[in-house]
Formats: structure tokens, C-alpha cells, sequence
């Protein structure tokens, strides 16, 4: 019996945050087979191929602009305005881990 191929084709939408929400960027990383093609990065406002299977992406993203507007918007409509949701969980809970111990 011959195994059947599979392939993994998925993103990640990542925030960090600094100092709040003083400063913050934005990552959508598109990933195959476990390796990153292309990312957007809010601070080079822009898709950038990671390795040359991702070039396609990079040049198809960067000409439409809508899409492309909607990327550079996510660090104010997607991160900043979920910031609030994981606070609770992130911030206000740092240095609980191991507080009173020893």
C-alpha cells in the first residue's frame, strides 16, 4: 500500500505588545508543511516571501490594495482592539507564578 500524501497549509495572526498598548505589532505568518512562506509585518507595512515558494503570495498580496490596507489596519482593529480580552489573563496575572515562594 502507498501512503498518501499530505500537506499542512495554515497562518498564525500574532500581536506583541510593548509597554501596553504603547507600541504594538503585527505578524500573519502563512506556513506549508510546517516551514513559513510569506509573513506580513506591521512594521515593514508590507508581505515579504520568507522563501521563494512564498514569492507568488508576496507579489499577489502587495497588488491589492484593500487586502493589503486591511493588514496595515490590523495592528489598531485586531490587536489593540482584542488587547482588553487578554489582559486579564496576561498582564494582571504577571509575576503571580512563584510570588510567596521561598
Amino acid at each position: 500500500r502507498v501512503p498518501t500524501a499530505r500537506f499542512l497549509e495554515y497562518s498564525t495572526s500574532e500581536c506583541h505588545f510593548f509597554n501596553g498598548t504603547e507600541r504594538v505589532r503585527f505578524l500573519d505568518r502563512y506556513f506549508y508543511n510546517q516551514e513559513e512562506n510569506v509573513r506580513f509585518d506591521s512594521d515593514v507595512g508590507e508581505f515579504r516571501a520568507v522563501t521563494e515558494l512564498g514569492r507568488p503570495d508576496e507579489e499577489y498580496w502587495n497588488s491589492q490594495k484593500d487586502f493589503l490596507e486591511d493588514r496595515r489596519a490590523a495592528v489598531d482593529t485586531y490587536c489593540r482592539h482584542n488587547y482588553g480580552v487578554g489582559e486579564s489573563f496576561t498582564v494582571q496575572r504577571r509575576g503571580e507564578r512563584g510570588a510567596g515562594r521561598g
